[in-house]
Protein backbone atom coordinates (compact mmCIF):
# COMPACT_ATOMS: atom_id res chain seq x y z
CA UNK A 1 0.00 0.00 0.00
CA UNK A 2 1.28 3.60 -1.09
CA UNK A 3 1.01 6.49 1.30
CA UNK A 4 1.54 9.57 0.03
CA UNK A 5 1.60 13.14 2.17
CA UNK A 6 0.77 16.41 0.85
CA UNK A 7 3.11 19.12 2.66
CA UNK A 8 1.17 22.32 3.50
CA UNK A 9 1.96 25.14 1.23
CA UNK A 10 3.41 27.85 2.93
CA UNK A 11 2.07 31.16 3.32
CA UNK A 12 3.09 33.88 0.51
CA UNK A 13 5.81 35.79 1.97
CA UNK A 14 5.14 40.08 2.41
CA UNK A 15 4.71 43.23 4.65
CA UNK A 16 1.73 44.09 6.51
CA UNK A 17 -0.03 47.52 6.24
CA UNK A 18 1.71 48.50 9.71
CA UNK A 19 5.34 46.98 8.86
CA UNK A 20 5.16 49.23 5.62
CA UNK A 21 3.57 52.42 7.51
CA UNK A 22 6.98 52.18 10.21
CA UNK A 23 9.46 51.60 7.16
CA UNK A 24 8.24 54.24 5.36
CA UNK A 25 8.10 57.07 8.47
CA UNK A 26 11.86 55.44 9.66
CA UNK A 27 12.42 55.66 5.71
CA UNK A 28 11.48 59.91 5.95
CA UNK A 29 13.43 60.50 8.88
CA UNK A 30 16.86 59.36 7.36
CA UNK A 31 16.22 60.90 4.21
CA UNK A 32 15.01 64.32 6.02
CA UNK A 33 18.58 63.82 7.97
CA UNK A 34 20.24 63.46 4.57
CA UNK A 35 18.63 66.50 2.91
CA UNK A 36 19.44 68.90 6.07
CA UNK A 37 23.02 67.88 6.17
CA UNK A 38 23.79 68.31 3.10
CA UNK A 39 21.78 71.86 3.15
CA UNK A 40 23.89 72.77 5.82
CA UNK A 41 27.59 71.86 4.27
CA UNK A 42 25.88 73.58 0.85
CA UNK A 43 25.42 76.62 3.25
CA UNK A 44 28.53 76.50 5.38
CA UNK A 45 30.52 75.89 2.20
CA UNK A 46 29.16 78.93 0.67
CA UNK A 47 29.69 81.29 3.73
CA UNK A 48 33.31 79.90 3.68
CA UNK A 49 34.19 81.06 0.16
CA UNK A 50 32.11 85.02 0.94
CA UNK A 51 34.63 85.13 3.79
CA UNK A 52 37.42 84.15 1.64
CA UNK A 53 36.70 86.63 -0.64
CA UNK A 54 36.72 89.40 1.29
CA UNK A 55 39.99 88.71 3.01
CA UNK A 56 41.78 87.65 0.18
CA UNK A 57 39.95 91.97 -1.23
CA UNK A 58 41.52 93.28 1.82
CA UNK A 59 44.79 91.77 2.11
CA UNK A 60 45.47 93.15 -1.37
CA UNK A 61 43.75 96.50 -1.15
CA UNK A 62 46.05 97.12 2.24
CA UNK A 63 49.13 96.18 0.88
CA UNK A 64 49.19 98.03 -1.93
CA UNK A 65 47.50 101.15 -0.13
CA UNK A 66 50.14 100.83 3.23
CA UNK A 67 52.64 100.28 0.25
CA UNK A 68 51.77 104.06 -1.03
CA UNK A 69 50.84 105.94 2.43
CA UNK A 70 54.49 104.46 3.10
CA UNK A 71 55.91 106.02 0.50
CA UNK A 72 53.95 109.41 0.36
CA UNK A 73 55.16 113.05 0.74
CA UNK A 74 52.15 114.78 1.52
CA UNK A 75 48.34 113.49 1.80
CA UNK A 76 44.83 115.61 0.71
CA UNK A 77 41.92 115.28 2.91
CA UNK A 78 39.25 114.88 0.28
CA UNK A 79 36.20 113.42 2.54
CA UNK A 80 36.16 110.58 5.40
CA UNK A 81 35.97 108.42 2.54
CA UNK A 82 38.63 109.71 -0.07
CA UNK A 83 42.20 110.89 0.66
CA UNK A 84 44.86 111.68 -2.06
CA UNK A 85 48.27 111.28 -1.38
CA UNK A 86 51.27 112.47 -3.07
CA UNK A 87 53.56 109.63 -3.79
CA UNK A 88 57.31 110.53 -5.08
CA UNK A 89 58.62 108.81 -8.32
CA UNK A 90 55.64 106.67 -8.44
CA UNK A 91 52.19 107.75 -10.79
CA UNK A 92 54.19 110.69 -13.06
CA UNK A 93 51.39 111.33 -15.35
CA UNK A 94 49.21 112.59 -12.33
CA UNK A 95 51.94 114.67 -10.86
CA UNK A 96 52.77 111.82 -8.39
CA UNK A 97 49.05 111.43 -7.06
CA UNK A 98 46.98 108.81 -6.16
CA UNK A 99 43.36 108.89 -4.53
CA UNK A 100 42.29 105.95 -2.31
CA UNK A 101 38.30 106.07 -1.77
CA UNK A 102 34.95 104.22 -1.40
CA UNK A 103 32.75 105.09 -4.08
CA UNK A 104 28.90 105.55 -2.37
CA UNK A 105 27.13 106.93 -5.82
CA UNK A 106 24.45 104.77 -6.82
CA UNK A 107 24.38 103.04 -10.05
CA UNK A 108 28.24 103.72 -10.72
CA UNK A 109 30.75 101.35 -11.96
CA UNK A 110 32.52 101.26 -8.28
CA UNK A 111 29.42 101.49 -6.06
CA UNK A 112 30.36 100.40 -2.40
CA UNK A 113 33.32 99.53 -3.91
CA UNK A 114 37.02 100.78 -2.30
CA UNK A 115 39.14 101.72 -5.04
CA UNK A 116 42.30 103.85 -6.43
CA UNK A 117 42.76 106.15 -9.00
CA UNK A 118 45.40 107.80 -10.17
CA UNK A 119 43.97 110.71 -9.78
CA UNK A 120 44.39 114.48 -7.75
CA UNK A 121 40.87 114.20 -6.67
CA UNK A 122 37.34 111.75 -6.72
CA UNK A 123 36.05 113.05 -9.31
CA UNK A 124 39.23 113.42 -11.95
CA UNK A 125 39.67 110.49 -14.57
CA UNK A 126 41.33 108.14 -14.41
CA UNK A 127 41.65 104.41 -14.27
CA UNK A 128 39.67 103.12 -10.84
CA UNK A 129 40.95 99.78 -9.97
CA UNK A 130 38.44 98.28 -7.94
CA UNK A 131 39.88 96.37 -4.48
CA UNK A 132 36.67 95.54 -2.64
CA UNK A 133 33.38 95.03 -3.10
CA UNK A 134 30.12 95.39 -1.15
CA UNK A 135 31.68 97.90 1.59
CA UNK A 136 28.77 99.16 3.03
CA UNK A 137 30.32 101.53 5.46
CA UNK A 138 34.09 103.50 5.58
CA UNK A 139 36.18 106.03 7.32
CA UNK A 140 39.80 106.89 7.66
CA UNK A 141 41.25 107.67 10.44
CA UNK A 142 44.17 109.73 11.26
CA UNK A 143 46.55 110.46 14.03
CA UNK A 144 49.14 113.26 14.45
CA UNK A 145 52.79 112.34 14.90
CA UNK A 146 52.06 112.01 18.76
CA UNK A 147 49.63 109.58 18.34
CA UNK A 148 46.64 111.63 19.30
CA UNK A 149 43.46 111.25 16.94
CA UNK A 150 42.24 113.82 14.52
CA UNK A 151 38.66 114.56 15.37
CA UNK A 152 37.25 114.92 11.77
CA UNK A 153 33.97 114.60 13.17
CA UNK A 154 34.46 117.24 16.06
CA UNK A 155 32.26 120.31 15.89
CA UNK A 156 33.80 122.63 14.96
CA UNK A 157 35.32 120.35 12.90
CA UNK A 158 38.97 120.96 11.35
CA UNK A 159 39.85 122.10 8.23
CA UNK A 160 40.99 120.11 5.44
CA UNK A 161 44.40 122.16 5.52
CA UNK A 162 44.54 121.52 9.38
CA UNK A 163 44.53 117.61 9.09
CA UNK A 164 46.63 117.50 5.96
CA UNK A 165 48.82 119.22 7.98
CA UNK A 166 48.77 117.65 11.15
CA UNK A 167 48.12 113.80 10.04
CA UNK A 168 51.04 111.87 10.52
CA UNK A 169 49.09 108.09 10.31
CA UNK A 170 46.50 106.55 8.57
CA UNK A 171 44.16 103.93 9.68
CA UNK A 172 41.27 102.19 7.50
CA UNK A 173 37.79 101.18 9.30
CA UNK A 174 35.32 99.54 7.01
CA UNK A 175 32.55 96.54 7.16
CA UNK A 176 31.91 94.55 4.37
CA UNK A 177 29.01 92.55 3.24
CA UNK A 178 28.05 89.92 1.14
CA UNK A 179 24.55 88.73 0.84
CA UNK A 180 23.49 85.34 -0.55
CA UNK A 181 19.95 84.44 -0.97
CA UNK A 182 20.39 80.84 0.66
CA UNK A 183 22.85 81.99 3.58
CA UNK A 184 22.70 84.29 6.28
CA UNK A 185 24.45 87.83 5.00
CA UNK A 186 28.82 87.32 5.58
CA UNK A 187 30.02 90.35 7.42
CA UNK A 188 33.74 91.39 8.22
CA UNK A 189 34.71 94.31 9.82
CA UNK A 190 38.22 95.62 9.15
CA UNK A 191 39.72 97.98 11.56
CA UNK A 192 43.36 97.86 9.86
CA UNK A 193 46.82 98.83 11.56
CA UNK A 194 47.97 102.53 11.10
CA UNK A 195 50.15 103.33 8.02
CA UNK A 196 52.98 106.11 8.64
CA UNK A 197 53.72 109.10 5.94
CA UNK A 198 57.60 108.16 6.63
CA UNK A 199 58.14 110.82 3.64
CA UNK A 200 55.65 113.41 5.65
CA UNK A 201 56.70 116.52 7.59
CA UNK A 202 53.96 117.21 10.11
CA UNK A 203 53.13 119.72 12.23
Amino acid sequence: MIISTTRPRRALGGFSLVEVMIGSTIGSFVLLGVLSTFLMLGRSGTNIVSYTTMDAQTRRALEDFSQDVRMASNLTWNSDSSITLTVPDNYGSNSNQVTYAWDTTAGSATYQRFYRSPATSTAAAGTKTSYISNVTRFVYLFYDRRDARIDTQASPPPTAAAIQAAAKRVQINMTITTANRTVVTATDTTLSASFVLRNKISN
